[in-house]
C-alpha cells in the first residue's frame, strides 16, 4: 500500500479549528454563564476584545509556523523561542491538556445525547451514548483526515445556520435598533462588575483556534494554509460568537439579561429559538447541540492524536506511537490508544457514579482549558523571544506578540483564579 499525498486544505483546517470550538456549544453552554455572572449585556464586547487578543497572537505565531513547516503545535513553537527544557514541558502538557478536553466533551456528549434521546422516548444511559461516540471518534479519527474534515464540516453547517436562523429571527421581529442595542458596548457595561469573568468565558469559547499547527504533515502548502487558517477561523469565530451574543442581548433586554440568564441558564438559547423560530427549530437546536459536541470531541480528538504523534517522534512517548497509517496517513496507533484512555475514562465515571456534566465535563474540560490557555501564552513568549533573536520579523508582529502573550496570562490567571466557578465544582 502506498502513502497518501497531503490532502488538507486551508478550508478544510479551517472547518476543524471551528469544529474544535464548539459555536452552539459555547452559546448553549458559555455565554448564559458570562451573562449571569459576567458583565451582562457587556459580553459581546468581551468576545470583540479576547477575539482581538488571538487575533494578535495569531499575528506572532505565524512567524513560528512558517519557520517549522506549520507543523508540532506548542511543542515545536516553544522549541524555536524558548528551548528544548521549555518544549518538552510543552508537549506532555499539550498532551495532557487536549486528552482532558477531549474526555470532558465526550462526557457533555454523552449527557446531552441521553437527554435528547429520552425527549423523544430512547431511554439510553449516559455512558452507552458516550461510549457509542468514542467508538464513533476513533473510527473516524482511525481514518484519513479528510474524512473527519468533511464530517465536521456538515456538523459545523448545521449549527451556524441554526443560529443565524435565530439571528435573523430576532433582527427581523424586533428591528436593528432593538436586536443591537448599543449599550452592550458602552464603557460602563463593558468594564462594569464581571467583566473579567466575562473575558475568562470568552477565552475558554475560542479553545481549538491555534490547532491548525497540528496539521500541517497532512496539508498540501502547509506555510500558507496553516497560518491562513488560523487568521480566517479567529476571525469568523471572533465576529459570530460577538453578534450572536449581542443579539441575544437585544432579545432579552439589556436590563433583564443577567437574571434572565441566571433563571434559565444552559436552556436560554434553546429558549430564545423556541420563541423567535418555533418548537421544532429549538428541538432541532437540542439535536445539533449533539452533533456540535461530537465534532468538537473529533477536532481534539485529531489534535490530541498529533502532539502525541510529535512527542513519540522526538522519542518522549513510546516510539510505535509515531507511526502514520500506511493507507490513511493518520497517527492511527495514538489515536488507538486516546480511544482506549477515553472508554476507560467514561467506566471510570460510570462505575463511580459521578455526574456526567457536573462531575465529569466540567473538571476535565477546566483542566484542559487551564493547560491549552497556558501553553497559548507561552507560545506567544516564544514569538517574542523569536522576533528578537532573528532578523526580519517586523516590529508589528513584535508589539502584537507581546500584547497576545499580556492578554492570555492574564486570561490565565481569571481561569485560575475562577476555576471554582468555570467548573462548577
Amino acid at each position: 500500500m502506498t502513502t497518501r499525498s497531503p490532502t488538507l486544505t486551508t478550508r478544510h483546517i479551517v472547518y476543524l479549528i471551528v469544529s474544535a470550538a464548539a459555536p452552539l456549544s459555547a452559546m448553549a453552554g458559555t455565554v448564559p454563564l458570562a451573562f449571569a455572572f459576567g458583565n451582562g449585556a457587556g459580553v459581546p464586547a468581551a468576545f470583540v476584545l479576547t477575539g482581538l487578543v488571538l487575533l494578535c497572537f495569531s499575528a506572532g505565531y505565524a512567524v513560528i509556523a512558517r519557520r517549522t513547516g506549520g507543523h508540532g503545535g506548542f511543542y515545536s513553537a516553544a522549541m524555536e523561542g524558548l528551548g528544548r527544557p521549555m518544549s518538552v514541558v510543552s508537549g506532555y502538557v499539550a498532551v495532557a491538556a487536549y486528552n482532558l478536553a477531549t474526555i470532558g466533551l465526550l462526557g457533555a456528549f454523552g449527557y446531552f445525547t441521553s437527554l435528547a434521546l429520552a425527549d423523544h422516548g430512547a431511554h439510553l444511559t449516559w455512558w452507552v451514548c458516550a461510549l457509542a461516540g468514542a467508538a464513533a471518534v476513533g473510527w473516524l479519527g482511525y481514518r484519513e483526515i479528510g474524512s473527519g474534515a468533511r464530517t465536521v464540516a456538515v456538523m459545523m453547517v448545521g449549527e451556524l445556520a441554526i443560529l443565524c436562523a435565530l439571528d435573523v429571527a430576532v433582527v427581523v421581529r424586533d428591528g436593528i435598533p432593538s436586536a443591537l442595542p448599543a449599550a452592550s458596548f458602552a464603557p460602563h457595561e463593558v468594564f462594569g462588575p464581571g467583566f473579567g469573568v466575562s473575558v475568562m468565558f470568552a477565552a475558554i469559547s475560542f479553545i481549538g483556534f491555534e490547532s491548525a499547527a497540528l496539521y500541517g504533515k497532512e496539508a498540501r502548502d502547509p506555510r500558507r494554509s496553516v497560518v491562513r487558517a488560523t487568521y480566517v477561523a479567529v476571525a469568523l469565530i471572533t465576529v459570530f460568537y460577538a453578534l450572536t451574543s449581542w443579539i441575544a442581548v437585544g432579545a432579552l433586554g439589556v436590563g433583564e439579561v443577567r437574571e434572565e440568564a441566571g433563571r434559565q441558564l444552559g436552556g436560554l438559547f434553546f429558549a430564545l429559538t423556541d420563541t423567535y423560530l418555533g418548537s421544532a427549530a429549538a428541538t432541532g437546536m437540542q439535536i445539533m447541540l449533539c452533533t456540535s459536541l461530537f465534532a468538537a470531541t473529533l477536532a481534539l480528538h485529531s489534535a490530541a492524536n498529533r502532539y502525541a504523534q510529535t512527542l513519540a517522534g522526538d522519542r518522549l512517548l513510546p516510539a510505535p506511537l509515531a507511526e502514520s497509517h500506511p493507507r490513511h496517513a493518520s497517527p492511527y496507533r495514538a489515536g488507538l490508544v486516546q480511544t482506549a484512555l477515553n472508554v476507560a475514562a467514561v467506566a471510570g465515571f460510570a462505575l463511580a457514579g459521578r455526574d456526567p456534566y457536573t462531575g465529569m465535563t466540567t473538571t476535565m474540560l477546566g483542566l484542559g482549558t487551564l493547560g491549552i490557555v497556558a501553553l497559548q501564552a507561552a507560545a506567544a513568549l516564544s514569538v517574542v523571544r523569536v522576533s528578537r533573536r532573528f532578523a526580519g520579523v517586523s516590529w508589528q508582529r513584535f508589539a502584537a506578540a507581546i500584547l497576545s502573550f499580556a492578554g492570555l496570562t492574564v486570561a490565565l490567571w481569571l481561569g485560575i483564579d475562577n476555576f471554582a466557578l468555570l467548573t462548577g465544582s
